[in-house]
């Protein structure tokens, strides 16, 4: 169970043959995934934005059906983790980076340019808040959820092994055990390798540029290869201890970590406007919810072109994530209802990113404003750090976000080596440390050479690419999970009427 598979040796092929590529010929690298990029979102950006749709009415239905209330398990068994635990990890495998590294950039991006207001103005305030709530909101995290919820009841509650590949059983049956079913789980590896990778050369960029803007230290490879050799050390450790440790301590460093800068620059920032903001931009979200889920803009060309930038990227990014996140949420909700796991894993995060982008955006989109600095000139990684140089206690807020990131960092390399390991050892929910130890490695040396080579565009670009093919899986696992959970619905009520005779 624990020895290395097929899809090890050959995902580590292919991943090897991509980082050469990338390596060897950057410019040539990067301009094919971009070519292959703009065709898909080109002309696939409306089978996307339907997709998401779909899988966030699927979510809908097990939320409000009968069979929420069965456990992803076992009858008695009992969630591993608390709440407040389980929350947190959720929000440090999920997107826990993103929000720091795009929590002030992003809302300020699209205040500058709006996706259908005139740029700078009232209405592009509240549009900026409003569409990021929708990219980093439901939509999001019901594409995490779905897939996480696949796992965890065929794997917990059927007893197959964790595979991706498994939750296909039903519909594919024993070819799910031969070359398809490697191959479907080879692309789960890759895109999580990819993922990953993509994140630690953007997380220390993050911290290579809060570093130089505090200090004037430069913008370098070595800076970052440093940066991503010690993170590596910490993570290696982490892994070492094992889940139950390593990620749950990291994780609860992360929520007060969090919680902290939160509330400092809640208080420190426009605490007022930050209020009436979020209530307006919640209000907007939930009533244009739909309009914007199905949005294509198709006699503008200008609105085509910022949603394929925008909206059909992050959905194509978040599919893309779905496996690693997915396995690891499923790995960490054993014992826990249908409906509860599904509430707090869709719901719960939402809500926080919401208020998380509501004090940071806000506060960056009123310097802004003020014209005290031009934060649009900036690079994307140094705008939280010149948002916190006009706050009083700005380069103390600065060192808690660096610590921020650092964590999160950490948690999401550990959190990847865990998944990687389960995935190539046949499901093992405890694979040898040896075999996570060599993904953690294999992880951080793909994120040197690419921000080596300057192709950490190309990676992100291929990570767009492979969610074509693995969006298509994830609507057979809802197909596959439909037909169990009505089959077992069945079975229970045909039990409840034997026992009430």
């Amino acid at each position: 169970m624990n020895k290395m598979t097929n899809v090890f040796w050959v995902s580590s092929g292919l991943i090897l043959i991509l980082v050469l590529f990338g390596t060897i010929v950057p410019e040539t690298f990067e301009n094919v995934t971009l070519q292959l990029q703009d065709i898909i979102t080109d002309y696939f950006s409306w089978y996307y934005l339907i997709v998401v749709a779909a899988i966030v009415l699927f979510v809908a239905f097990f939320i409000f059906n009968s069979v929420g209330t069965i456990r992803l398990g076992k009858p008695d068994d009992r969630p591993d983790f608390s709440l407040a635990t389980w929350f947190a990890m959720l929000f440090s495998a999920g997107m826990g980076i993103g929000l720091v590294f795009w929590g002030a950039a992003e809302p300020l991006a699209h205040y500058i340019n709006p996706p259908i207001a005139d740029g700078e103005t009232p209405e592009a305030y509240k549009e900026a808040l409003t569409y990021t709530f929708f990219h980093w909101g439901i939509h999001a995290w019901a594409i995490y959820a779905v897939v996480a919820f696949s796992l965890a009841y065929f794997q917990f509650r059927k007893g197959f092994p964790g595979l991706i590949s498994a939750t296909l059983r039903p519909i594919f049956g024993k070819k799910m055990d031969g070359p398809l079913g490697n191959m479907i789980d080879i692309l789960a590896v890759i895109a999580t390798v990819i993922g990953v990778a993509t994140t630690l050369g953007f997380g220390s960029k993050q911290i290579n540029g809060g570093l130089s803007y505090l200090f004037d230290i430069p913008i370098s490879f070595t800076v970052q290869l440093i940066i991503v050799l010690i993170v590596t050390v910490l993570f290696i450790i982490s892994a070492w201890s094992g889940l139950g440790k390593g990620i749950r301590y990291l994780s609860n460093t992360n929520l007060v970590l969090a919680v902290l800068i939160f509330v400092l620059v809640f208080i420190l920032g426009p605490t007022v406007l930050i209020l009436n903001l979020f209530s307006d931009s919640l209000g907007k979200y939930i009533t244009d919810i739909a309009h914007m889920s199905f949005r294509s803009a198709p006699l503008s060309e200008d609105g085509q072109t910022w949603i394929n930038n925008w909206t059909t990227f992050y959905w194509a990014w978040w599919i893309a994530w779905s496996p690693f996140v997915g396995i690891f949420i499923a790995r960490i909700s054993k014992g826990r209802t249908i409906r509860e796991f599904l509430i707090g894993v869709t719901l719960v995060p939402s809500f926080i990113g919401f208020l998380w982008f509501s004090v940071f955006g806000t506060s960056a989109i009123e310097i802004q404003k003020a014209g005290i600095i031009d934060l649009s000139g900036l690079q994307t990684e140094e705008v939280l750090f010149a948002v916190f140089s006009q706050f009083p206690w700005g380069t103390v807020l600065s060192f808690i976000a660096l610590a921020l990131i650092l964590s999160f960092f950490i948690t999401s390399a550990d959190s990847a080596t865990f998944v990687l390991g389960m995935q190539t050892t046949n499901g093992s929910l405890t694979p040898p440390h040896q075999i996570k130890i060599s993904w953690g490695i294999a992880q951080s040396a793909v994120a040197l050479i690419l921000l080596y080579s300057g192709g950490l565009d190309a990676l992100e670009n291929i990570l767009i690419i492979a969610a074509l093919p693995f969006s298509v899986i994830i609507i057979l696992m809802m197909v596959s999970l439909f037909r169990s959970l009505m089959e077992e619905k069945k079975e229970l009520q045909l039990n409840q009427n034997s026992n009430d005779k």
